[in-house]
């Protein structure tokens, strides 16, 4: 595939760049930011390093030129090529959030988790081998810090809910904010959100409080890792906090209902609603192939049982009646 078929001008010095992750157009993305201090916004995953560097080749950005890599959260399909790139990109720096910091220098924890999740396998053949940062090369960021890149900014927004560590990235210039995973996936061939709640740290109180951040800081655009611009920040917002709810409620009425339910009944049920949600979003059969390729159904299921599972013991050992937290949760998700 040509190189200028994988990358999309945005404007505002903004680039997209289609990573091809597992070998399909539009699931995961890249940025590069234009400034008198160039910055690559997520990293991809190793696997697909060669593809990021030649299209940043073809859009000019040599060995000398990149300054910062800036990674939404460590996963590995959004921070896995790090250590590749700064061994291309001698001047360039990586800023992650200061609980992820440690996992680029010294990935191999990280590697073994994602390798329970995802099988060892299906990770090594989407995501390929992750380098360790050297350390000295590796910056750590907090809530309401600043990027400088000379000529223009990033803020970073804690994010949590896919993540503990998770942030989102508000320009100073134009006002667009890089969302990472918080607001789920968009898939733009079929104007489709889907959930990202994957174990072992999924929190969906503060995944929809994440989404409130983000609202509150009115961006002009949200730009995802997977994948691209969505069209309307505001029914983006609005659309993924719904689906959050409504998989998140139905693993919960599933449990409540049959507390021995494996990961594999939770997975079918899911499945089913991601077969609805597809149709009612694309009115189109869904291609579950191409949907599952990122993030996993299988995923989904697993960090929500996780989730319901753990919450239920804390509400139990302090006495909480299960049906408060249902009710709260409902009601930050639909906003009220």
């Amino acid at each position: 595939m040509d190189t200028n078929d994988r990358t999309t001008p945005l404007g505002d010095g903004i680039t997209a760049i289609d990573t091809l992750l597992a070998d399909e157009r539009e699931l995961n993305a890249v940025y590069l930011v234009e400034a008198s201090e160039a910055a690559l916004i997520e990293a991809g995953p190793g696997a697909d390093h060669d593809r990021v560097v030649s299209a940043l080749d073809e859009l000019g950005i040599d060995a000398d030129t990149l300054a910062h890599i800036v990674v939404t959260h460590i996963h590995m399909d959004h921070a896995g090529g790090v250590g590749a790139l700064l061994a291309r990109y001698p001047r360039a720096t990586v800023w992650v959030h200061e609980v992820g910091a440690r996992h680029l220098v010294d990935p191999e924890r990280l590697v073994a988790s994602t390798a329970r999740t995802y099988g060892e396998r299906r990770m090594r053949a989407l995501y390929g081998s992750m380098v360790a940062s050297p350390p000295d090369r590796v910056r750590s960021v907090t809530a309401g810090e600043r990027i400088d890149l000379g000529d223009r900014s990033l803020t970073v927004i804690h994010t949590p809910g896919h993540a503990s560590h998770h942030v989102a990235l508000h320009d100073d210039r134009g006002g667009a904010m890089w969302t990472g995973e918080a607001i789920g996936s968009y898939l733009p061939w079929a104007d489709c959100y889907r959930p990202a709640l994957p174990p072992p740290e999924v929190d969906i109180e503060r995944a929809l409080g994440s989404i409130a951040a983000i609202r509150s800081r009115k961006p002009t655009a949200l730009l995802t890792s997977h994948y691209g611009r969505v069209p309307d920040p505001d029914e983006a917002l609005d659309r993924a906090a719904h689906r959050i709810h409504t998989w998140c409620a139905a693993v919960e009425t599933r449990l409540r209902g049959d507390p021995d339910a494996t990961d594999d009944d939770l997975r079918a049920m899911l499945e089913d609603l991601a077969r609805r949600d597809f149709e009612a979003d694309a009115h189109r059969p869904i291609d579950l192939e191409r949907y599952d390729a990122l993030g996993s159904i299988t995923m989904n299921a697993q960090g929500l049982a996780r989730y319901w599972r753990k919450r239920w013991e804390r509400e139990a050992a302090t006495g909480r009646q299960p049906s408060e937290a249902s009710r709260s949760a409902a009601s930050n998700a639909d906003g009220s």
